[in-house]
């Protein structure tokens, strides 16, 4: 079998606040070595389940985080920027199972280091125009369009409710259990890596046994609200792209206006969607240069 681990930071044992997760915080070196060691957790799951091959995407901030001396020898490690496909680089059919290390629930939600792919400057996401998503409801629908089961996911206890909300047959390992944004009651690190080993272990032993999904070819409506409209504005520029709220017609409060004015809307298939929208966070990261979770 061959496994995918796509690896985060911000679900991962122990950490809760910036300065654990970003590139020159006081303990992000200690966060590199917290995330290593649950990802080599969830390697030894898949091997334990049979896997033969697996292969790591580090997908956080500059996705350079992992330590690459430390990582399980049987594991590749897909590392750098850019992807075309962030954080579902190398992703495709052939794989027999995924998994999700280390994500976090979406933005608004009150879970640990919660947002959608750009800290405060994404507020909300919709696939089909109703259903809400952060990174976990976008990789989730993507990989399955891809016709990849996703079979466990580690993090804290809010983003493990929101992954169960798109497939209650995906395992679960909550690290941490929020308490607000930047505050959790952690899990015994031995404790929470062994929940990972056993959750990746048992989704990976069952995939064979359940009914791969069938690959999506059919047409999504990708809709993100920006908190600027800037970006909105630029992001029109794409083809395709469109802003449902620039001429409102209809008798909604300044207040609807506007954020359906920072909106942008577009339609597609999901893989290609997914890769559209790692350009749509490039135009938005030109434009804003904000630091996340401020």
């Amino acid at each position: 079998m061959k496994v995918y681990i796509s690896a985060d930071m911000e679900g991962v044992t122990g950490l809760v606040g910036a300065d654990d997760v970003q590139m020159g915080g006081r303990d992000y070196e200690r966060g590199r070595r917290m995330m290593t060691e649950d990802v080599n957790a969830a390697v030894r799951g898949a091997l334990a389940a049979g896997a033969r091959e697996v292969v790591v995407n580090d997908t956080h901030s500059t996705m350079r985080n992992l330590l690459v001396e430390d990582l399980h020898p049987a594991a590749s490690l897909v590392r750098g920027k850019p992807k075309p496909m962030g954080m579902l680089q190398d992703l495709d059919a052939s794989f027999d199972a995924a998994v999700f290390i280390g994500y976090h629930a979406r933005a608004g939600a009150l879970g640990v280091l919660s947002h959608s792919f750009m800290g405060h400057e994404i507020e909300d996401m919709w696939l089909d125009d109703d259903r809400a998503m952060g990174e976990i409801g976008f990789a989730y629908a993507t990989a399955t369009a891809l016709g990849v089961p996703v079979v466990a996911l580690s993090g804290c206890d809010v983003a493990c409710a929101e992954v169960a909300e798109w497939d209650a047959n995906v395992r679960t390992a909550p690290v941490k259990y929020a308490r607000d944004r930047f505050a959790a009651r952690l899990r015994p690190a031995d404790e929470a890596r062994g929940a990972i080993e056993e959750a990746v272990r048992e989704g990976v032993r069952q995939a064979p046994s359940r009914t791969r999904p069938a690959p999506d070819t059919g047409a999504h409506t990708l809709t993100v609200r920006w908190q600027s409209a800037s970006v909105a504005q630029q992001l029109e520029g794409i083809p395709g792209v469109t802003r449902p709220g620039k001429a409102p017609a209809d008798d909604r409060s300044a207040h609807d206006r506007s954020a359906h004015d920072r909106s942008v809307r577009v339609s597609g298939e999901l893989p290609a969607l997914f890769r559209l929208f790692g350009v749509f966070m490039g135009v938005a990261y030109a434009l804003t240069g904000q630091a996340p979770y401020c």
